[in-house]
């Protein structure tokens, strides 16, 4: 890991008060953490003290750092251990746990970034040119088969799920060609 807690501390302290995830309740979750389990970090009188509302979060956030980065390296990692119970996705959004992700070895871990959706790189003409194609395959198809055998009831029933005006134009071409 190579950086102690403390100047991991240090370095994420600017994110922490400036994260608006951390509201008043989960700063109260995390003092009362180390408050509870862990009492020679913090006592019951600074705990009180960084649990006063009158106070704005983020100084009270901003104090308890500065506090437990003054105490050592077993505070700051037990404020880490208790972020990472209590608020998981801000753990994982600490400039430290990035910097420490994305350091891994690239040989080791090659990344692999994959596409939500997979485009060609033919452009909308080439989609337009296509559809346009079966299109008109589809239009020879009926129109030849209402010659021969009636193909107009094949748009009788195609007729069934679309829209008022489609099927209304639809239902009138069908009963022209049984009427012919």
């Amino acid at each position: 890991m190579g950086d102690s807690f403390r100047e991991q501390l240090i370095e994420d302290s600017a994110f922490l008060k400036a994260d608006r995830r951390l509201d008043t309740e989960l700063v109260d979750k995390l003092i009362l953490q180390l408050n509870r389990i862990y009492p020679q970090i913090l006592t019951d009188k600074e705990a009180t003290r960084f649990r006063n509302l009158d106070v704005p979060t983020s100084i009270r956030l901003g104090e308890l750092l500065t506090n437990l980065q003054g105490k050592g390296e077993e505070a700051c990692r037990e404020f880490y251990r208790a972020l990472h119970l209590h608020v998981e996705e801000v753990y994982y959004s600490l400039p430290t746990r990035l910097r420490l992700r994305d350091s891994l070895d690239p040989l080791a871990h090659p990344r692999v970034y994959q596409q939500r959706h997979v485009l060609n790189d033919r452009g909308p003409f080439f989609f337009l040119g296509c559809f346009s194609v079966a299109v008109g395959m589809a239009l020879l198809y009926y129109y030849s088969e209402a010659k021969v055998s009636g193909g107009s009831r094949a748009l009788g029933m195609a007729a069934l799920g679309l829209k008022r005006k489609a099927q209304e134009v639809l239902i009138w071409y069908t009963e022209e060609s049984f009427m012919n």
